[in-house]
């Protein structure tokens, strides 16, 4: 932003900056394009004029039907690649555009749902980070929202408020950059920089062992509770309250008129919901705990801003909220603004990144095209809201059906919440299972309902009303989290992830129709996520048909004497080695590519096809989704399992056998073309690319070699699933042979 102010230039908030490559990836686009219809017109050449063989017509078909997939789908990435963009923010100057005291308040969000799968120490850990933001305190507030309706959970957030009081001076007084307690203490600079550390490492080790035994013991005893308020509080858990039928419970942990810290400083407002949950009402999710902690926030603090975060997902940067404001409060990007997503960055990871968690062309890449658009789409964690974009779009305002809920609504902060009945029942009122009964909300008002992926769904149709978004990703990452270390959990995630994509690919608000129809470009770009678990087809496809056919010594691609074969291998080559440029120049390495394409085409034979399979069933009402969350905890064999970087088959699950399967397959098809190049087979010259295809499932495949023959450790592959999967190869070998020997 620059401007004249008095006969002075304001100082730039954020610039932005095109990526240089991109007319190199248009004229790149141009030629590929020309090189998809060739192979089509190849594909199409083969089905009608050249083969009367019935299996080569079948395996034709659908190689025809695979690349046209393959073909849409690299079509939607070249959006990604039409006008990429970096930005940089300057906090630095933002005290010179406004003062600190006209700073917009700020609501966090955190959700968990289960103590056991995502340990509260852990949770707790994400909120402190946030509470010590570089950010006026009397204007943040933090809320938890505990769908697992679990009292050891509001007992470790009860321990947190007393730890906040010393954590948060401590922070402001050495400035940490770490202030997630449990990520500082681990870190060389806790024992190294303030000799006065051990005696708060002390606390927070009081307070950790404190939660941990509580949570251990799967109670909170008398011993544990230390004031008629806090006995209070666990009164509500009677014999009759469980995680799928109980009462809202609303306790106000810390209150910004009303609480200091040891210095005398305020501290943020820190208020722990847990909503009222019954089997005869739906509580969709991730996104409906979101909706009630809109309301509940909008009774007490309305902040104008709204940071949503996963339980794990701590702050790594107490500036980050200065960052948004830089472009909240620049007049050239604040207008349509709806959120400013950061990146998803994760704690942990192994050197090569096994299981590809770093997400960085679905995290970085795909965001950089997407922000020279409309913007990136919201990931359901790191993502600072504008509460108004949330309630309709630019230009219409979609009142609530209470004026407290408005998002201009003024909150009265001279009357503390604890001592306000009137807000407290309005605030239980609001967060009740019924409440949004005949109302806009999930529809046309905060989050939306309709996919397992509310996130996705959410960030979509909030651009097709006309908002924007920013990608902001500074050099230091604002935020970091924990990813799935097994495979079992990474696949679990994935389908679920696939099953929701699904339903907005054919909901009625398709990305096909109604996002390019509103969006344009920006629509194919959302496509592209919505249709990723149709990438499965295809690579089932590539990853047995060819090999069946070769093990049956039957050619079905070009001979090396014919230009096909050329054209087949630029394809290839094209798609895999502009995959490969892009991540290298976005400072990937080469071991962490590998690895990224290698679970690409894992989870096209696993997560993505049983992901397909179940929104099949449930369309056809035989079957209803769950929504499993993934489990943050990880014990000490898979922890030095991961650290190996070896893949983890320990959990018997069906997404491994088709994976086995395709494993045996290409080894032993690989096996009868070498023989039979070997022994001089008379269409040896149409073999190569398919002997090609083979080797190079089989080198992805080196891992599942491992787990099923060489490994003894806990993480080798199951021998019901080997089996399993050895019988079904042989089958489809016997099916192979029948078809090509009865033609």
């Amino acid at each position: 932003m620059r401007g004249k102010s008095s006969g002075t230039e304001i100082p730039p908030l954020n610039t932005t900056e095109p990526i240089r490559r991109t007319a190199l990836n248009r004229v790149f686009a141009v030629v590929y394009t020309c090189a998809i219809f060739a192979l089509l017109y190849h594909h199409v050449e083969t089905l009608t004029i050249r083969s009367r063989n019935p299996l080569v017509l079948v395996v034709s078909f659908c190689l025809l039907l695979s690349d046209v997939i393959l073909a849409l789908m690299w079509a939607t990435t070249q959006v990604f690649r039409m006008r990429p963009i970096h930005r940089r923010e300057f906090p630095g100057n933002l005290q010179k555009v406004v003062r600190p005291r006209e700073f917009p308040a700020l609501d966090v969000f955190i959700c968990t749902a289960d103590p056991f799968k995502e340990p509260p120490l852990s949770v707790v850990n994400t909120a402190l980070s946030v509470m010590a933001y570089d950010y006026p305190t009397e204007k943040l507030s933090v809320y938890v929202s505990d769908d697992g309706g679990s009292a050891l959970t509001l007992f470790a957030f009860m321990e947190a408020a007393k730890f906040a009081a010393h954590w948060l001076p401590f922070c402001r007084k050495f400035n940490l950059l770490e202030r997630n307690p449990h990520a500082y203490f681990s870190s060389s600079s806790s024992t190294s920089t303030h000799a006065c550390c051990s005696e708060i490492q002390m606390m927070y080790e009081s307070m950790r062992v404190k939660v941990e035994h509580v949570v251990e013991s799967g109670k909170v005893g008398d011993e544990n509770i230390t004031g008629d308020r806090e006995r209070e509080a666990f009164s509500k858990w009677t014999d009759d309250f469980t995680r799928h039928e109980h009462p809202t419970v609303i306790q106000v942990l810390l209150e910004t008129s009303k609480d200091r810290d040891i210095t005398g400083h305020f501290m943020p407002n820190l208020v722990y919901i847990s909503r009222e949950k019954s089997k005869t009402s739906p509580h969709r999710f991730k996104a409906g705990a979101l909706n009630v902690l809109l309301r509940v926030s909008a009774i007490m603090t309305n902040a104008p801003m709204v940071l949503t975060l996963d339980c794990d997902m701590s702050s790594n940067d107490p500036q980050t909220p200065l960052r948004v404001l830089c472009y909240i409060s620049d007049p050239a990007t604040r207008p349509n603004l709806s959120f400013v997503q950061f990146p998803q960055r994760f704690r942990g990871l192994s050197k090569n990144d096994i299981y590809a968690s770093e997400f960085k062309r679905l995290f970085l890449i795909n965001f950089l095209g997407m922000d020279g658009l409309k913007g990136p789409n919201y990931v359901g964690t790191g993502a600072f809201f504008c509460r108004r974009s949330l309630f309709g779009s630019p230009s219409t305002l979609i009142s609530p059906e209470i004026p407290q809920l408005h998002p201009n609504h003024v909150v009265d902060k001279d009357k503390p919440i604890r001592e306000s009945p009137a807000m407290l029942s309005l605030a239980h009122h609001v967060a009740g299972c019924n409440y949004e009964n005949q109302t806009k909300w999930g529809s046309k008002m905060g989050i939306r309902y309709g996919s397992l992926v509310e996130d996705y769904y959410t960030g979509y149709l909030l651009h097709c009303e006309g908002w924007r978004s920013i990608f902001c990703n500074p050099h230091r990452p604002a935020f970091y989290g924990d990813a799935p270390t097994t495979l079992a959990d990474l696949l679990n995630q994935h389908k679920r992830w696939a099953i929701g994509l699904l339903e907005v690919a054919f909901s009625r608000y398709s990305p096909l129709t109604f996002g390019i129809r509103t969006m344009g470009l920006m629509g194919l770009a959302y496509a592209h996520y919505s249709f990723w678990p149709i990438w499965s087809i295809p690579i089932m496809v590539y990853a047995f048909l060819p090999q069946l056919a070769l093990a049956s010594g039957i050619s079905i691609f070009p001979k090396i004497s014919e230009p096909g074969f050329l054209l087949y291998l630029f394809l290839f080559l094209g798609a895999y080695g502009q995959d490969c440029l892009d991540f290298l120049l976005e400072g990937g390495t080469f071991r962490k590519w590998w690895n990224d394409q290698r679970i690409w085409l894992i989870r096209g034979l696993s997560c993505f096809l049983f992901g397909t399979l179940e929104y099949l069933l449930k369309s056809l009402g035989i079957s209803a989704f769950g929504f499993n969350v993934t489990s943050k905890v990880v014990d000490d064999e898979q922890g030095k399992i991961y650290s190996q970087e070896m893949l983890d088959f320990g959990v018997p699950s069906p997404m491994f056998v088709t994976l086995a399967v395709a494993a045996i397959v290409n080894f032993f098809s690989f096996s009868c073309g070498f023989l039979q190049m070997i022994c001089g087979s008379d269409d040896n010259e149409g073999l190569p690319l398919q002997m090609l295809l083979a080797g190079f499932i089989m080198l992805n495949c080196w891992p599942v070699y491992e787990a099923m023959v060489l490994r003894t450790d806990k993480g080798k592959m199951p021998t019901t699933v080997t089996i399993v999967a050895a019988f079904l190869a042989w089958t489809l070998y016997a099916a192979a042979f029948h078809f090509s020997f009865s033609k």
